[in-house]
């Protein structure tokens, strides 16, 4: 008796191992077809729009932002101060549910009279406004910041953050309105390429992955706090679910460099 009830079992977990394998096999085969789309082409900004703080959307001041090399820089050679010239750089299409992808490294210095905060600091815009909505005079776009933030030699620093200029986030199951909250990421002091890929789910859940670990992961993304733009107060609007916007690079003082920046749409 004990035989007969061994044998089964013995053949049920051959069964699953094979199930698996061939699971994982057909995963895998699944994922080498994915339409990863490129937002970048590696040879110039065709389909990106700069909004940079003091100009109108669509101007490249002191050309912050290029193409070189299939690299997309954000770089400050032209700067003599940098003042609070703070910019990001748009895809012009808005997503909603999808995968992005991209490598980073900060490079050289920061420029002159930059933030210390904004040290090896940058950081990708999600689930943003449009460039064209913000005023000539703001800052940042009411969105959600996947921060970027290199070591600076000694401390630990890690990126892969979440920061919400204009919006609010929930946590095991509590309201969120602190600004920004540190991911679980290791620090990288050098000027390594760092991969990072965030899921988003409309209004639902967002991840950061860090080198393929999930170092955060955050829900219900919505409009909270006030932030004034010209004829318009988006704290009438809090607490509007963020289901969609656009994706942005952002330019903070500090060198650094974006590639194979890619995007897959979920349905």
């Amino acid at each position: 008796m004990m035989r007969l009830k061994i044998i089964p079992y013995f053949i049920f977990i051959v069964l699953l191992q094979s199930f698996l394998t061939d699971s994982n096999h057909n995963q895998n085969q699944f994922n080498s077809d994915e339409n990863w789309i490129k937002l970048f082409n590696g040879k110039d900004l065709n389909n990106w729009i700069v909004k940079i703080k003091g100009h109108p959307a669509g101007e490249n001041y002191k050309n912050t932002f290029r193409a070189v090399e299939g690299v997309l820089q954000v770089n400050y050679d032209e700067y003599d101060t940098f003042g609070t010239s703070y910019g990001h750089i748009f895809y012009e299409k808005e997503f909603s549910n999808y995968k992005l992808r991209l490598q980073y490294r900060f490079v050289g210095e920061q420029v002159k009279d930059g933030q210390e905060w904004a040290r090896k600091n940058s950081g990708v815009m999600i689930h943003s406004q449009s460039p064209e909505s913000m005023g000539l005079n703001q800052d940042f776009p009411v969105s959600i910041e996947v921060q970027l933030l290199g070591g600076l030699g000694t401390e630990d620093r890690p990126t892969g953050n979440v920061c919400t200029p204009g919006t609010h986030i929930v946590i095991n199951d509590e309201l969120v309105t602190t600004h920004c909250i540190n991911s679980t990421s290791k620090t990288f002091h050098g000027n390594e390429w760092v991969n990072l890929e965030v899921l988003v789910m409309n209004d639902s859940i967002i991840t950061h992955k860090i080198n393929g670990e999930n170092v955060m992961t955050y829900y219900k993304p919505q409009i909270g706090g006030a932030v004034e733009i010209t004829g318009e107060t988006w704290k009438s609007k809090e607490g509007n679910p963020l289901k969609s916007g656009f994706i942005s690079l952002q330019s903070e003082s500090h060198p650094i460099e974006f590639k194979n920046i890619e995007l897959l749409e979920l349905h």
